[in-house]
């Protein structure tokens, strides 16, 4: 089997012999060469040709977000992001995945050696999923206008209620689930929902931080009310909520016809805190059919069982086609076992969303 050809590049020396030491440990992955800054990287990647980059977000000269900019623009490739666990590290990876990379690895600030071995699985897997990647399905993202708070929801994607319908008086209740490719794939899917949209509860894998700055720049694009869940607070029409990146986040009763977020600090399941099967499996046992299931582009298969109890509860359940998910991993995990009732292209998940908020004769 060929080979994965990884270019590392970062400003530290040591963080670059650490990086390659790590991939070269594992026999399908090859470290072509490493650089200090972009300009050695650009001239690299014409004479070495690497399948996948780690790309350090902080450099000298060209920082790494704009080296990703010249690069997706000129020489579209799979890259993972090294950034620091930070709040500013946090807010420039959000916007390294808008302008293309496809996944990112937090770097420790102390203790690097020995910190950056224990996340030596992550990173290999993370690398390997990067070079499996459709670069073209990011492509195809940064194409897509993106819609501002104040700016009408596109119609193609909308479904209009008849007179005196809104779907969110029913009870329903929308879960979402993703991993790698997410973060974009997300805010297409919320960006497009009606205002008037049930609750949306929202498992994406993400690191404690970073949670709280996706969740931001979903609330500026998107036509919802999107912030981090907080444990014990009411789930409301038009808004969406973020499970923080070291909490499980799962729904309870509120009433009759609503729900509450709930957080736990159990451990990891499918190696995720948060997972997505907790969500869904959450979901499945309080909403039951009321609830519409959406899993999107990741890796692995978690969510795939928790789909399939949504689906088994009467649920709407539907699944990323392969096609426009950067990384078909957990929804075809989830296909492999029937849990979805419909396979879609991204851009019609929020248009099929809005059509079964607004059907009736849903069983309470």
């Amino acid at each position: 089997m060929k080979k994965i050809r990884a270019l590392v590049i970062d400003d530290s020396a040591q963080m670059r012999t650490l990086l390659a030491g790590i991939l070269n440990s594992d026999a399908s992955i090859e470290v072509v060469g490493t650089a200090m800054d972009a300009y050695v990287a650009r001239e690299k990647i014409k004479k070495l040709n690497p399948d996948v980059l780690t790309l350090d977000v902080e450099m000298p000269g060209m920082d790494g977000l704009q080296f990703l900019s010249n690069l997706m623009r000129l020489r579209p490739m799979p890259v993972v992001m090294l950034s620091t666990l930070t709040e500013k590290g946090a807010e420039v990876t959000m916007r390294a995945l808008e302008l293309g990379a496809v996944d990112f690895v937090s770097k420790p600030k102390i203790d690097l050696e020995h910190t950056l071995e224990d996340c030596a699985v992550e990173i290999i897997a993370k690398v390997k999923a990067a070079a499996r990647a459709k670069v073209s399905a990011l492509s195809q993202l940064q194409k897509e206008p993106t819609t501002r708070r104040d700016e009408p929801v596109g119609t193609h994607v909308s479904a209009t209620p008849k007179p005196g319908e809104s779907g969110q008086d029913k009870g329903r209740i929308i879960a979402i689930g993703a991993s790698t490719g997410g973060t974009e794939a997300i805010k297409q899917v919320l960006m497009h929902l009606r205002p008037d949209t049930p609750g949306v509860v929202v498992t994406q894998h993400i690191p404690p931080v970073f949670s709280q700055y996706f969740a931001a720049r979903m609330n500026k694009c998107t036509p919802l009310t999107v912030r981090e869940a907080s444990d014990g607070e009411a789930i409301l029409p038009g808004h969406a909520y973020i499970a923080p990146g070291d909490r499980h986040l799962t729904i309870e009763r509120n009433g009759s016809d609503g729900y509450r977020c709930r957080l736990s600090d159990d451990r990891p399941v499918n190696r995720h805190k948060p997972s997505v099967d907790v969500l869904f499996n959450s979901v499945a046992a309080t909403a039951g059919a009321k609830a519409i299931g959406v899993i999107l582009t990741g890796m692995g298969r978690d969510g795939a069982k928790g789909l399939k109890a949504m689906r088994d509860a009467g649920a709407d359940t539907v699944a990323q086609n392969e096609q426009s998910s950067v990384v078909w991993g957990m929804p075809r995990a989830a296909v492999e076992i029937g849990a979805a009732k419909k396979v879609l292209p991204l851009t019609n998940i929020a248009g099929k969303i809005a059509t079964l908020v607004m059907q009736t004769g849903v069983p309470a």
